[in-house]
């Protein structure tokens, strides 16, 4: 992991994926401390452009527009990390248990596995939003038990191959317990394919709640930047700059987990020197 890391920061793309994704981070952390005022609180006039006094404008509520820009980092970096960390914990259980032990374990396992991933996971969420209403929390659950057959996939193959190899050979011929072997021996080689799946569903997560929120299906207790745009709809033309800041911040988070993801790929496959 360490070599993987390196070679992350010394390649282009994936240093810049790992700025990007840097900066949506520390906005996401103290987005709260330096944001203005209130998203929700009504502190000028109605639609006002960006100027001094509002660097990113208001919108038709008079509401400032970079406060909304820099509380609905929390609420997406939330919704992807906690979707990719619940992703990667069932994932990696599922496929290392099912690459370790083979046999009927392994064609129970990837039979569930398929059953989850053909799930059409963004109507599945607009059905449960419209039948128990929208909730951030209940989304991020939703998220995190359908996003991991990808992840148990991966995993699975790579313990495939892993678990022919001569150590895990000697250490089965020491008489390791089977958990000590699959903890200590496979599932640290197994952590970079974990890295790449979850920095890819981080970017996924964070779109599908973003297009939940603009179909007005999204939790309207929260600031997220699906909610500014579905708030943005009607005034894309005579105030353009409530959609242009929240999608320019939806994009660049997006393309930076992917970068990182890209970044991460390439550097775990690349041949040691």
């Amino acid at each position: 992991m360490r070599r993987v890391l390196a070679r992350v920061v010394r390649s282009r793309v994936g240093s810049l994926g790992l700025v990007l994704s840097g900066i949506v981070v520390v906005i996401g952390l103290f987005g709260g401390a330096i944001a203005p005022v209130d998203p929700f609180l009504p502190i000028g006039g109605p639609l006002r452009p960006p100027g001094a006094g509002h660097l990113f404008g208001t919108d038709d509520l008079g509401r400032d527009v970079l406060s909304g820009v820099l509380h609905g980092a929390r609420v997406s970096l939330l919704v992807g990390i906690v979707t990719a960390a619940m992703a990667a914990g069932v994932g990696t259980a599922v496929g290392a248990t099912a690459g370790f032990y083979g046999g009927a374990t392994d064609d129970l396992l990837m039979r569930l596995t398929e059953f989850v991933q053909v799930i059409p996971r963004f109507f599945l969420a607009v059905l449960v939003a419209a039948l128990f209403g929208p909730s951030l929390a209940f989304l991020v659950v939703l998220f995190g038990l359908t996003f991991w057959p990808g992840t148990a996939r991966l995993v699975r193959a790579q313990v495939l191959s892993l678990r022919e190899r001569e150590y895990v050979v000697a250490a089965r011929a020491l008489g390791l317990r089977d958990r000590r072997i699959l903890v200590r021996h496979l599932l640290p080689n197994v952590l970079a394919v974990v890295l790449v799946s979850g920095a890819l569903q981080v970017g996924a997560a964070i779109l599908i709640e973003a297009s939940l929120s603009f179909l007005g299906l999204g939790d309207r207790s929260v600031i997220s930047w699906g909610y500014m745009l579905n708030n943005a709809q009607p005034f894309l033309r005579s105030a353009p700059w409530l959609s242009v800041f929240p999608g320019i911040a939806l994009v660049i988070t997006v393309l930076g987990t992917n970068l990182l993801a890209d970044g991460l790929q390439t550097a775990r496959d690349r041949p040691r020197a």
